[in-house]
């Protein structure tokens, strides 16, 4: 199965997502929200609060389940301050269950990411791909 036909299956199993905002808008309140909305700064800024959201929930679960100690909690806190370390963090956790949260220390935890040019004509797919 391919990536985006998993996504597109997902995206229909949650229905119709809430109306925002809950009143009519008008043409000029259209216009304002597409250029802010529409704007490559508001995507960036999105996505970052997303990874905000992943590690702070997966964080606080290891921590409450015991699976990462208060160091190993104060060790991740650099990789945290960098967009690029959120990013890289945030998708490791998204791909591992807080069992192994110990593993986020080791090896200097995970890689930043790169961006892949994928061969054209091959299938979508995502890879963690080490910088050297």
């Amino acid at each position: 199965m391919h990536l985006d036909k998993i996504v597109e299956r997902i995206d229909r199993a949650f229905g119709e997502a809430p109306t925002f905002p809950d009143h009519p808008l008008d043409g000029r309140d259209i216009e304002v929200l597409g250029r802010v909305f529409g704007d490559d700064g508001f995507q960036g800024y999105l996505q970052d609060q997303v990874n905000r959201q992943i590690i702070r929930d997966y964080l606080t679960n290891a921590v409450l389940l015991g699976f990462l100690c208060e160091e190993g909690l104060a060790a991740l806190m650099g990789q945290v301050a960098s967009s690029e370390g959120r990013a890289a963090l945030s998708l490791h956790m998204l791909m591992s269950s807080v069992e192994g949260a110990g593993e986020l220390l080791s090896n200097a935890g995970p890689q930043l990411l790169q961006p892949l040019a994928p061969v054209p004509g091959s299938p979508p797919h995502m890879k963690l791909v080490p910088i050297s």
